[in-house]
């Protein structure tokens, strides 16, 4: 098994690059009709020019490069003036439009694939063009001929492959650590300027640091009533615990480990202080630190916690967690409730009260949630009455507007929700 991690460790690997190397030249012809009547084969050259590294050139035929056409044509080609053995390349031929209406005559293989891939000229003279490039009639009555001169732009590019293998020589970053020396200095309280009086106990801190991470902050030392010569603040309804943990984040962006914080390994213990956490990470606009909250509940959701967690959701807008709190309790595995298929208010209340047992509605948290937040244990039984969209309950006659759990109350009746301890709760609206 070790020989075996030892071959793993020396894997390697390479990567094979094709690319193009381009380059373009403008070849101008002055006195095109004193060109006329050279013969059949006869070329105009222009100068050379160099692109990946090789020579090349334009060749102009006035009386085309073929006997046979009787000069009812000309010709334009490409050719490699140097040495050279198998040279792939990709050519483009444009005959520029004088009139400035931008219609150019253009022969291309950069935009389109070609079939046999690109060209390959085999040695010094192999050329690449058209021998009937244009009507010479036709082109002398249009807009590419104008004061008796031709304008050609010819774009060569040369194939090139590279291979790319790892490299010899890296030298190792190691992670960010600046989250580690701001904890230091928190914890040194060397610079300090600001004291916060959080119960019993004082925390010091750094007011720019603070102010950098916090918009509250800020306004509260540097805004329009802020008081920058502040040297202590007394903080009310927030556990010093939460506090401490507040201020590691913002030290270090960082969730805080509940054992760090409380010294207690407890799931209850870690959930108890993050759904505090999300609640001052609103207070303070921590918007990172309440996703980070947000994030961690979803992980840790339980029928234990379920109904605290969303009753926090709803208070402090957490939308996303209140979504996934509604579908969790909804769900019959985790809530016991069985929808039998009856379709009538009298029967499905009974039912309701019937699973009072159940881990979520006998959970601290679900009595903390009808006296705290009652629309949303409304908001929950249409989440139940909804969640299951092939069951035997909403498969039953289509509902009105106005009804509730798949009963359609009289016109003109108020719409209400039930709660397992047999009181009413108004719906909102």
């Amino acid at each position: 098994m070790d020989d075996f991690k030892g071959d793993v460790d020396k894997e390697s690997c390479s990567k094979s690059i094709n690319e193009t190397v381009n380059g373009s030249h403008q070849f101008t012809i002055k006195g095109y009709s004193l060109a006329k009547g050279m013969g059949a084969g006869r070329c105009i050259p222009s100068d050379v020019f160099n692109v990946g590294g090789y020579d090349w050139a334009i060749y102009f035929y006035p009386d085309g490069k073929n006997p046979e056409d009787s000069s009812m044509y000309v010709s334009v080609f490409i050719a490699l003036a140097s040495e050279g053995t198998d040279v792939r390349a990709l050519f483009e031929l444009t005959l520029v439009d004088q009139s400035g209406k931008g219609k150019h005559k253009v022969h291309s293989h950069f935009d389109r694939a070609l079939e046999s891939g690109p060209y390959s000229l085999k040695y010094r003279g192999s050329m690449w063009g058209y021998k009937r490039f244009f009507r010479r009639t036709t082109l002398e009555t249009s807009d590419y001929l104008k004061d008796d001169c031709l304008i050609m732009n010819c774009t060569v590019g040369v194939v090139r492959t590279r291979l790319e293998g790892p490299k010899q020589y890296s030298i190792s970053v190691p992670p960010s650590d600046m989250g580690r020396g701001f904890k230091e200095l928190l914890e040194s309280e060397s610079g300090c300027d600001i004291d916060f009086q959080v119960g019993d106990e004082t925390f010091r801190a750094h007011k720019l640091i603070l102010a950098a991470r916090s918009p509250v902050f800020r306004a509260q030392f540097f805004g329009l009533v802020g008081d920058p010569n502040m040297d202590k603040v007394v903080v009310k309804d927030v556990d010093p615990l939460i506090f401490k943990a507040m201020l590691l984040f913002i030290y270090t962006d960082k969730l805080p480990d509940a054992h760090e914080i409380t010294g207690s390994t407890s799931m209850c213990t870690s959930t108890n202080m993050v759904q505090h956490l999300l609640a001052v990470s609103d207070l303070y606009n921590l918007d990172r630190l309440k996703l980070l909250c947000e994030a961690k509940l979803c992980e840790d959701l339980s029928a234990e916690n379920v109904a605290t967690t969303l009753a926090l959701a709803e208070q402090h807008q957490c939308m996303q967690l209140k979504a996934i709190c509604l579908k969790f309790a909804a769900n019959p595995v985790n809530l016991g409730v069985f929808w039998s298929g009856q379709n009538c208010l009298a029967k499905v209340l009974p039912q309701l009260e019937a699973y009072v047992h159940d881990a979520v509605m006998q959970s601290e948290g679900f009595r903390h949630l009808e006296e705290s937040c009652p629309s949303m244990l409304c908001e929950l039984l249409k989440t139940l009455a909804s969640g299951d969209e092939n069951s035997s309950l909403l498969s039953g006659r289509k509902r009105s507007g106005s009804s509730l759990l798949g009963v359609d109350l009289a016109d003109g009746a108020p719409a209400e929700s039930a709660n397992p301890n047999g009181r009413r709760l108004r719906r909102r609206f």
